[in-house]
């Protein structure tokens, strides 16, 4: 029995016996001292139990896009395991009901939505005409880039868009590497192409992967709701597949491919995908991921060399798509969507082929005037953010980077620091062309 109980016990003891003719003035003192102290509990208990709730929350979000490796999901693991689905079991009919309750949730999302209708190249005139389920094609959106480079933001951003599901780092499994050919491509390829178009059959690496890595589906918040109410469901293809083709919009982001090896994406019809590549000064990339205990040691992540190296090849790619796919390309610099994020994000959802929706000015509201959280969470001061790297940095480390990246960072539109106090306060952006 808890103490809160106890006092609440003790005061209705003390009250029974005051009315059946106890000591009245020494008992009705007594339980006035028991009350106010049970409320005093209550109290307390209420305060802590809400600081608690928000603690959770800011800490949570900060270790959303901790390393793949880092395990912060025994509860969740011990949750999938004691709610395994008896091979024996009839599921379908459970299945079934959960499927048309989202339905019905994404219907009533997307009520008064403006569908295209031909703007932005996309010819939809109603939902029927862009669920899967019903026979239409998604908008598909991903986009490429690296870690530390302003994904999560911009994810997050895709994914305030009503009737959208969120493919947050499909190749999270593949730990800290950057899959640049074979013998990695093919089979991360296949996985992108699978999950666009909603098929977890045969994924079953990834998907006992998400049992101890939960951060996997989460950022996925309208499938995250259903495995938090149907944990025994949530990693089973049978649910997983239907589930996933009623949605009309699919978002993707991802920072362990290079740009030429999306090619192949874009090059299927059937998919439709746009493809945006974003870009991070290399500076701020690496300031940033000294932050992150999984990055050192790992040379994909902490060499300046690798980083750009891929930002050249990247951009030789960017070059090639700008010519070969001008409408379903486009590279855009985490600084410039940082500095103008309203503008920015108008014009990505304009090539997307996405309505700049009240849910997305809400959001940009909300994310981009203050922070909060710690260094993966998303809101933050947008146009503060890219640049801590100046301040953080020492003027060695900078030397030592614009050394490693000097043809990426022309190529780019990035300008070099000239000197330690040149550094703190110069504007490091310069202009870029794709031609």
């Amino acid at each position: 029995m808890s103490e809160f109980t106890k006092l609440l016990k003790s005061g209705s003891a003390n009250s029974n016996n005051s009315r059946n003719g106890g000591p009245s003035r020494t008992s009705t003192t007594g339980n006035r001292q028991r009350r106010f102290s049970a409320y005093s509990v209550a109290l307390v208990c209420s305060v802590c139990l809400l600081m608690l709730i928000v603690s959770h929350r800011l800490v949570n979000s900060a270790a959303l896009d901790r390393a793949p490796f880092l395990d912060i999901s025994r509860t969740f693991q011990q949750s999938w395991s004691n709610n395994e689905v008896e091979p024996d079991s009839n599921i379908t009919t459970d299945i079934e009901e959960i499927v048309g309750d989202q339905r019905r949730l994404i219907a009533e999302e997307m009520m008064g939505y403006p569908y295209p209708a031909g703007r932005y190249n996309v010819s939809a005139r109603s939902l029927e005409d862009l669920v899967p389920d019903m026979g239409g094609t998604p908008v598909r959106s991903l986009i490429i880039t690296t870690w530390r480079s302003g994904s999560t933001f911009l994810g997050d951003v895709l994914n305030s868009h009503p009737g959208n599901y969120y493919h947050y780092e499909p190749l999270l499994d593949y730990e800290i590497v950057q899959i640049r050919g074979e013998p990695l491509a093919s089979g991360a390829i296949s996985k992108l192409r699978n999950l666009l178009n909603c098929n977890y059959t045969d994924m079953e690496h990834y998907l006992n992967y998400g049992k101890g890595h939960v951060w996997l589906f989460n950022h996925n918040t309208r499938l995250w709701d259903q495995c938090l109410q149907h944990p025994n469901f949530c990693w089973l293809p049978e649910f997983l597949n239907p589930f996933c083709r009623l949605f009309p919009f699919q978002s993707m982001k991802v920072v362990r491919l290079r740009l030429s090896l999306v090619e192949e994406l874009l090059e299927d019809p059937s998919l439709g995908v746009r493809v945006v590549l974003l870009v991070r000064d290399p500076r701020g990339t690496l300031q940033s991921r000294k932050h992150r205990d999984w990055c050192p040691g790992n040379p994909d992540c902490s060499e300046a060399i690798r980083l750009c190296t891929d930002l050249v090849a990247d951009y030789s790619a960017a070059v090639r798509f700008m010519v070969k796919y001008p409408h379903r390309f486009r590279a855009v610099r985490y600084e410039d969507l940082s500095l103008d994020p309203h503008k920015s994000v108008q014009d990505l959802f304009r090539f997307f082929g996405l309505d700049f929706h009240p849910n997305i000015q809400l959001f940009l509201d909300t994310h981009t005037k203050v922070n909060v959280g710690g260094v993966s969470s998303t809101y933050r001061n947008s146009k503060s953010a890219p640049f801590h790297w100046r301040q953080d940095l020492t003027f060695s480390e900078v030397q030592a980077i614009q050394r490693a990246c000097a043809p990426a960072m022309h190529y780019w539109g990035y300008r070099r620091a000239a000197n330690s106090s040149h550094q703190k306060d110069f504007n490091p952006l310069g202009e870029f062309s794709l031609s």
